[in-house]
């Protein structure tokens, strides 16, 4: 008698992304990103994100056109865009939408489900697990993501970085409000969180100085722990 196989993790396809970043961002709640290093391999069940278009989203990356920088978000969906904040952070994105029309997720926050001693060791200074992934450049760093990541298929399974479906989380478990410490659109609606999960990172307004000056000042005057918790894309 033959052994059966395990059953493959199921990838997220593409085209469950290549959808308006509003529809992704509730999709990419409960799923799982999974990336794959030298040093180990960890799994982040996602419970918190914050969408960003292109042309008609003053706080997107890609609002004032295409550069080397941001080239990734134009598509097509399903790959990773990560930029470098404040001179010291990550943060990742799964872009979204139609080829060659730009937008993405950022991804604010997780619960490691895997890999729990990398996880660890790779923020010594987390208090509690759930605070190992609570905001976007605390999850980059706990799955080891920096600009060598950037523009990985997300939905190829030789990935070193992976996202997988998960339990579907119930629309009435779904919560959404203003993103987090952005410097324009603050009040725009657009950050959904998983109610009650203790990943999920506390909400901070961008300052008047962010909105008079750019985020990136506000950021530098508040320090590291500050902008590890609410860097968004207008940095």
């Amino acid at each position: 008698m033959h052994a059966v196989p395990p059953l493959l993790p199921r990838l997220l396809p593409r085209d469950a992304l290549a959808v308006d970043v509003l529809d992704a961002a509730r999709t990419l709640l409960g799923s799982v990103l999974v990336a794959s290093t030298t040093d180990g391999e960890v799994a982040v069940r996602l419970v918190e994100v914050e969408a960003y278009r292109g042309a008609d989203d003053p706080a997107s990356h890609s609002y004032r056109g295409r550069t080397p920088r941001n080239a990734v978000m134009w598509g097509p969906a399903g790959h990773l865009y990560v930029y470098f904040v404040y001179g010291m952070h990550y943060c990742a994105n799964v872009v979204c939408l139609t080829d060659g029309v730009p937008g993405a997720v950022l991804l604010r926050a997780g619960e490691v489900i895997g890999g729990l001693d990398a996880a660890r060791h790779r923020r010594p200074t987390a208090r509690a697990d759930a605070e190992l992934a609570r905001g976007p450049a605390r999850l980059a760093a706990v799955l080891g993501l920096d600009r060598s990541c950037n523009a990985v298929d997300l939905t190829d399974p030789r990935s070193p970085v992976r996202l997988l479906r998960g339990q579907p989380v119930p629309p009435a478990a779904i919560r959404t409000g203003p993103r987090v410490g952005v410097a324009v659109a603050e009040d725009t609606p657009w950050r959904f969180w998983v109610d009650g999960s203790p990943a999920v990172s506390p909400y901070r307004r961008g300052s008047k100085a962010a909105r008079t000056a750019g985020a990136a000042g506000a950021a530098r005057a508040a320090g590291a722990a500050g902008a590890a918790g609410a860097a968004g894309q207008t940095a």
